[in-house]
């Protein structure tokens, strides 16, 4: 795919004056990359995810490139209006950071290259039916899919004595329905009764998260954006209740979980970013890229939440470092 370059003058030829003149040769310059990124909602995991992209792509091209950074604050509405800027700007990269970008960037252009990260499943994101790994066109990217069997593992081995599992979700982010479903067939198969609660958005997360609260033993949330941006909502229901959460990635257990099988996501981001590299400097197809994933998963614990509730950890759980205010 034929990479758009703009250039920068470093230096402006000399005027002339009386001792000489400038010439074209004492004119510097250097191509300039620009890259557009467009985030969901600001929360622990995308932050780190979009600075570990930024970090790699700055290393691989130094000051080669410059960044035009956009946040959609939770709106999936406002995402398309960021990714039409950059494309009537002429980026030469779009990073769409969580699926809502990722389909707003896929439905704005087929030209510009788009690389997604903390997207769960692409085949979903993009309507795929067979998914063999690539997209086939101009997008690629890194997933946040933990293994769901181990998740629901986890459920077992820390709360064997359930039997009703609530699964917490936005029903408008399509790679939390997809976590949903297969988490809720590999929760069946350990014996659970599951039972899915969905909330369109921000507004009703309270009233349903309350429901569950009082009809579930544990409760599951899912990679959610929206669940993870209000992460403490969700505990200051939970926990009073004494209803334990276990949590899909580590911003959101640091909020309101008891434990997490732990993605990286500044690692995934960094990833990202040196495959924009790729695409960028050394002209790789990004349409024969495929998506990557985690490379390794981590037991974690909330201590603060876990002694609220009374828990103790198994010794192979590593305790969350807690973020400062």
């Amino acid at each position: 795919m034929a990479m758009k370059k703009r250039f920068l003058t470093a230096a402006m030829a000399l005027a002339l004056t009386a001792g000489g003149a400038g010439t074209a040769a004492d004119a510097k310059e250097a191509p300039v990359y620009t890259v557009g990124i467009c985030q969901y909602v600001r929360h622990e995991a995308l932050d780190a995810a979009a600075r570990g992209f930024k970090d790699a792509v700055t290393e691989g091209l130094g000051d080669k490139v410059e960044f035009n950074e956009q946040n959609a604050q939770g709106d999936a509405h406002t995402c398309p209006i960021i990714i039409n800027s950059f494309v009537s700007g002429g980026v030469d990269l779009i990073l769409a950071n969580a699926t809502p970008a990722l389909q707003a960037a896929a439905t704005a252009t087929d030209e510009i290259p788009i690389l997604g990260t903390s997207v769960t499943d692409y085949a979903a994101a993009l309507d795929v039916d067979e998914f063999d790994g690539t997209a086939g066109r101009n997008v690629s990217g890194t997933s946040d899919l933990a293994p769901l069997d181990e998740q629901a593992a986890m459920v077992q081995e820390l709360f064997p004595d359930a039997e009703n599992v609530g699964l917490i979700y936005c029903s408008s982010e399509p790679n939390s329905l997809y976590q949903v479903k297969a988490m809720t067939g590999e929760l069946e198969k350990r014996g659970y009764t599951c039972k899915a609660y969905g909330f369109s958005d921000s507004n009703d997360i309270s009233a349903v998260v309350t429901r569950a609260a009082s009809e579930c033993d544990v409760l599951y949330v899912p990679t959610d954006n929206t669940a993870a941006s209000n992460a403490e909502l969700i505990a200051n229901i939970c926990v009073p209740a004494g209803i334990p959460v276990i949590a899909g990635e580590e911003g959101a257990c640091r909020g309101c979980g008891v434990a997490t099988l732990s993605i990286d996501y500044y690692s995934l981001g960094y990833t990202t970013g040196e495959m924009a590299v790729r695409v960028l400097a050394q002209g790789e197809d990004i349409s024969a890229m495929p998506i990557e994933y985690a490379p390794a998963f981590t037991k974690k614990y909330n201590r603060e939440i876990c002694e609220k509730l009374g828990l103790e950890m198994p010794e192979d759980y590593e305790a969350l470092e807690m973020i400062a205010d």
